[in-house]
């Protein structure tokens, strides 16, 4: 059942916790349909405060700033999930929190969302619990090299996690284990890394194209719309997709990353129970962007069939391409550039990024390759 007794209108507001830059773009989507906005963050002049009608800077988890906030607010969203769940459980009786707290829970951490992703018979690395340094050795003799640890909580672009491709990596890798509890899982092979982004209300589910994502140090950097993959290998991402919506009641907008293989299998490899980097294409190439279906999503609003109008490529600027990137602007007038409005820009910090529709896919990757400003 649909979580909303009836829609959110226009004039009501929108609590974001969390003010990076994809709160300032749920922001902006909210804006054009009416909606007020109000986040909570604890920077001064954030992204998306920027944009909100007002700030409270304030830690995620405190609770008093999230009290005030569900006092001023219709409705409580987050942009990332990395908010504290028995924080939002204390202000659920003051507030309604459409996305509810149990997916936040299950994206938390590694161990829960592998066995809510079993329970659900989608398909995911084999993997083994970590809670001892004995207990790699037990898990390598099943699993095998080369084979990943992580940490079952936090992790991001990569941090909280470890390649192990031989005994050779044993001892750095234990590094990870004094943060607690961790998993090991198999290495796969992968041909290509998809995603897809999934839009629910609680009672009705949309796909967005399926995209391939190609990253550089664990950092996204490109997103390819759509993924160049058969028609069964999307149909099966969408059936995937549609499965975990439904499992969850999901309102607002769910991104699935996924590994496929040489011979066709698909893996699930993470949850993220927000918008996603892999789906800021959909602002320009989709009818509907994922901003969009996110804010109608948890406002009750119905969710029609998303279209992908244009092909198009995402490529992200990080700190260290910022400068360059504003050498583009004058050379390239069909370059759609977004800039999140961070005011320290720092290596391997997003700090903006550029949407290209295009005709030609190849052409295109090979005119952001000749600028050298990701060499």
């Amino acid at each position: 059942m649909i979580n909303l007794v009836k829609p959110l209108m226009p004039g009501s507001t929108i609590g974001i916790v969390g003010g990076g830059q994809l709160g300032r773009m749920m922001t902006l989507s909210a804006k054009k349909m009416g909606f007020r906005v109000g986040v909570l963050d604890p920077v001064e002049n954030c992204p998306t405060a920027q944009l909100a009608d007002w700030h409270i800077v304030a830690a995620y988890d405190d609770i008093l700033a999230l009290e005030e906030m569900a006092r001023r607010s219709d409705v409580i969203t987050y942009e990332f999930e990395n908010v504290s769940v028995e924080a939002l459980n204390a202000i659920l009786p003051l507030c309604h929190v459409p996305q509810g707290t149990d997916l936040l829970a299950i994206t938390q951490d590694r161990l829960l969302e592998k066995s809510f992703l079993e329970a659900n018979n989608i398909v995911i690395a084999p993997y083994s619990t970590i809670i001892s340094p004995t207990d790699i050795q037990d898990a390598i003799e099943s699993i095998g090299y080369p084979c990943v640890l992580k940490t079952t909580r936090g992790g991001y672009d990569g941090k909280g996690q470890y390649v192990l491709k031989g005994t050779k990596d044993l001892a750095p890798s234990m590094n990870l284990l004094r943060g607690g509890t961790c998993e090991l899982e198999a290495w796969i092979p992968f041909e290509k890394e998809l995603s897809i982004i999934v839009a629910g209300n609680g009672e009705e589910y949309t796909t967005f194209p399926v995209v391939e994502n190609i990253h550089r140090n664990n950092i996204l950097h490109e997103t390819i719309a759509p993924a160049n993959v058969p028609s069964y290998v999307e149909q099966e991402v969408k059936r995937i997709a549609k499965v975990i919506a439904e499992s969850l009641n999901l309102c607002g907008v769910l991104a699935i990353e996924m590994f496929l293989t040489e011979t066709g299998a698909i893996y699930v490899n993470e949850l993220a129970p927000r918008p996603h980097n892999s789906g800021h294409y959909s602002i320009e190439a989709c009818d509907f962007s994922q901003f969009d279906a996110h804010i109608r999503g948890i406002a009750g609003w119905p969710l029609g069939e998303v279209h992908l109008l244009h092909d198009a490529v995402m490529v992200n600027i990080l700190g260290e391409h910022l400068e360059q990137s504003y050498q583009e602007i004058a050379k390239k007038p069909q370059w759609q550039f977004h800039y999140y409005g961070k005011e320290l820009a720092k290596t391997g910090r997003k700090m903006g990024h550029i949407t290209i529709v295009t005709n030609d896919v190849e052409e295109t990757l090979s005119e952001i390759k000749q600028t050298k400003i990701w060499d």
